[in-house]
């Protein structure tokens, strides 16, 4: 074990969260500059670009430095955000499924990822190999835009468990 202590700047931890979440899609292969401060997401499929560049912010402020965040090809359409989500995490094994609950002004959109533990590194000097383990939930709502008005969560492990929404006492 080497007693090197590697410690990871917040642009390098947002990079490692968006790896962890579009990395395993067959569809997404994510670029860092560490130099220039850009993520590159490379997406096959205009559909699904435009969904994942309607889902990502332009860029992210840590400080002073700025990370810009590329979508290629560029995003275009206007579709409902649930579409946009099914578009953008068509394939992506971190999806359980995606969901509207309500109508008009009571709608409520859902994404719903798989019930599993993620992890990347991220120089935890809480973990002997360094590693953040999180929910790809708690990664969603740090990388996505803020603006969706969608709330991420995390598909049951239990399915007595699961309740439809308006049968909670």
């Amino acid at each position: 074990m080497s007693n090197k202590l590697n410690i990871s700047s917040p642009w390098i931890e947002y990079y490692r969260k968006v790896n962890a979440i579009f990395g395993e899609d067959p569809d997404v292969t994510i670029k860092f500059d560490s130099v220039k401060h850009v993520l590159k997401m490379y997406v096959k499929g205009q559909e699904k670009a435009d969904a994942i560049g309607k889902i990502m912010p332009s860029k992210v402020e840590f400080g002073t430095v700025t990370v810009t965040i590329e979508v290629i090809p560029d995003n275009g359409e206007n579709d409902a955000i649930v579409d946009i989500f099914q578009k953008a995490f068509d394939g992506n094994p971190a999806i359980s499924y995606i969901k509207a609950v309500g109508k008009g002004l009571f709608k409520v959109n859902y994404v719903v990822f798989e019930n599993k533990v993620v992890q990347y590194y991220n120089d935890d000097l809480g973990d002997v190999n360094g590693l953040e383990s999180t929910l790809y939930e708690n990664i969603a709502r740090d990388i996505f835009d803020k603006d969706l008005n969608v709330f991420y969560c995390t598909d049951v492990e239990n399915k007595e468990l699961e309740k439809p929404l308006g049968e909670w006492p």
